[in-house]
C-alpha cells in the first residue's frame, strides 16, 4: 500500500477541529501540543503475544512504501499512526495503528495539516451537550477488590511476588450521539500536564511517559506511588513529605523504575535518572515520580521500545510473569487497552507513548442496543498494602474520568 502524505505549515488549526469525528475522535495532546485525526485512511488490527513486533514490522513497511513531503518537520508531522494496544497477551480487545486521512497538528507554536492522497475534510460537527454519566461497579465490587488486595498480599508475604497492580472497573451507558470530544476537552482543560488522548474509542488522560523517541533522544517519566492532595496548603505539604519519605511507596516506585531500566538495556545507552524521585503535583493526586532520559542505540522504532518496555513493574508488577499470573487469577476481567501503551508513531520510528491510564474504553453496541463505557484504576500492591487503602486510592485515580464523564 503506497500513500501520499503531505504536511503544510497553516496559520491556525482551531477552525478545522469541528471536522474531528465526535463519536470517534483521534487524539493525542499534552500542554496544548500534540495532533489530533480526521478519518481512516489505514487500519491495521493487531493481537496476541507478538501485537507491537508484528505492529513494528508493518509500520516499517507501510512507511517504506509512503511518499510522504514534509515542509514542517516536526514530532508528529508527515506520516503518523494514531495506536492503542491491549495490556494482556490473551485480551479479546484488538490492538490498532491508524493512520487518518487529515491530522492536525501544533508544537512549538507551529500550526500545520498533514493530508493523506490529497484528503478533504469531509463533515462538519457542531459541539454536543454536555456528557452525564453514572458510573456504577459492575459485577466486580469495591468490596470484591478489597478481598483480591488481601490475597495478593498474601502472595507477597509467601514470596510469589513482590508487587503487583490490582485494577477495578466501573460501568456506565453511554447515550446515543455521546460527544466525546468534550470528555477530551475537559481532560485536556483540567490535566494540562498529562497526555489527554482518544485513539478507536479508549479516552482519558495519562500522567506517565512510557516512552519518547526523537532523533536519537529517548525519555520516559516513570510513577509509582500516591497520596491524595490536602485540604489546605498544610495539609497539602504534609500530603507530599508523608508521601516523600513513605517506605512503602518508595519500594513500590524502587520496582517501577528498575523495571524501566533493565527492560532498556540493548536499546539505550546513557541513561540517566534522578538519585531518589520527587513528588508530582496533579490535581487530584500527589505522585512520586522519576525522569529518566538515555540515547537510542541502534535502529529500533518507538514500537520497538513499547515492545521492549511493556508491561512495566508499574502496571503490572514485580516479577513481570508472575505479578501477571497472578492478575489474571485475582482480575475477574480483561483490562483490554487499560494500563497498554497509547500514542503515535511517525514514518521514521520516533514516537510518543504513554500508559494508557485514568482511561475509559468505548464499548459500541449493535443497533438498538445501548453502548456503554468502562473506566478502570488501578493501585500497586506491596506487603505493606492495606485493602482499604488501595480501595481509597483506586477511587482517586477514578476523579479525572469519573469528573470529565459526569
Amino acid at each position: 500500500m503506497k500513500l501520499h502524505v503531505s504536511t503544510t505549515r497553516i496559520d491556525d488549526i482551531a477552525p478545522f477541529l469541528a471536522h474531528i469525528d465526535p463519536r470517534d475522535p483521534l487524539l493525542f495532546i499534552r500542554r496544548g501540543d500534540g495532533i489530533a485525526g480526521i478519518g481512516e485512511a489505514v487500519r491495521l488490527e493487531f493481537s496476541g503475544p507478538e501485537r507491537m513486533r508484528d505492529a513494528a514490522e508493518a509500520w516499517r513497511r507501510l512507511a517504506a512504501e509512503a511518499s510522504v513531503d514534509d515542509e514542517v518537520a516536526l514530532a508528529g508531522s508527515g506520516l503518523v499512526g494514531f495506536g492503542s494496544f491491549a495490556f494482556s497477551d490473551d485480551s479479546e480487545a484488538v490492538s490498532v495503528l491508524i493512520v487518518p486521512k487529515i491530522v492536525l497538528g501544533r508544537r512549538d507554536g507551529v500550526d500545520w495539516l498533514t493530508r493523506v492522497d490529497g484528503a478533504d475534510f469531509g463533515e462538519r460537527f457542531s459541539l454536543g451537550d454536555e456528557v452525564h454519566l453514572q458510573l456504577d461497579e459492575p459485577s466486580f465490587s469495591a468490596d470484591e477488590y478489597a478481598a483480591s488486595v488481601e490475597r495478593a498480599v498474601e502472595a507477597i508475604g509467601r514470596g510469589e511476588v513482590s508487587k503487583v497492580v490490582l485494577a477495578r472497573p466501573l460501568d456506565a451507558e453511554l447515550p446515543e450521539g455521546a460527544d466525546l470530544r468534550r470528555i477530551a476537552r475537559d481532560l485536556a482543560f483540567a490535566y494540562p500536564d498529562t497526555y489527554t488522548f482518544a485513539v478507536d474509542g479508549l479516552i482519558g488522560s495519562s500522567p506517565e511517559t512510557l516512552i519518547r523517541s526523537e532523533k536519537g533522544e529517548l525519555s520516559a517519566r516513570v510513577l509509582a506511588g500516591s497520596a491524595g492532595r490536602g485540604t489546605d496548603a498544610a495539609s497539602d505539604a504534609a500530603a507530599a513529605l508523608a508521601l516523600a519519605t513513605s517506605q512503602k511507596d518508595l519500594d513500590e516506585h524502587a520496582f517501577a523504575l528498575r523495571s524501566l531500566l533493565m527492560s532498556l538495556d540493548g536499546y539505550a545507552s546513557r541513561i540517566l535518572t534522578g538519585e531518589s524521585p520527587f513528588t508530582l503535583k496533579l490535581p487530584n493526586l500527589w505522585h512520586l515520580a522519576s525522569d529518566v532520559t538515555g540515547q537510542l542505540t541502534g535502529d529500533s522504532s518507538s514500537l520497538d521500545l513499547i515492545d521492549a518496555l511493556h508491561p512495566t513493574a508499574a502496571v503490572a508488577g514485580t516479577p513481570t510473569a508472575d505479578a501477571l499470573r497472578l492478575i489474571a487469577a485475582l482480575e475477574p476481567f480483561d483490562r483490554g487497552r487499560y494500563a497498554g501503551p497509547v500514542g503515535w508513531v511517525g514514518a521514521d520510528g520516533d514516537g510518543e507513548w504513554a500508559i494508557a491510564l485514568r482511561c475509559a474504553q468505548v464499548v459500541r453496541a449493535p443497533a438498538g442496543e445501548t453502548a456503554t463505557i468502562r473506566a478502570f484504576a488501578g493501585a500497586g500492591i506491596v506487603a505493606e498494602s492495606e485493602a482499604g487503602r488501595e480501595v481509597a486510592e483506586t477511587t482517586m485515580k477514578f476523579m479525572p474520568i469519573a469528573d470529565a464523564l459526569g
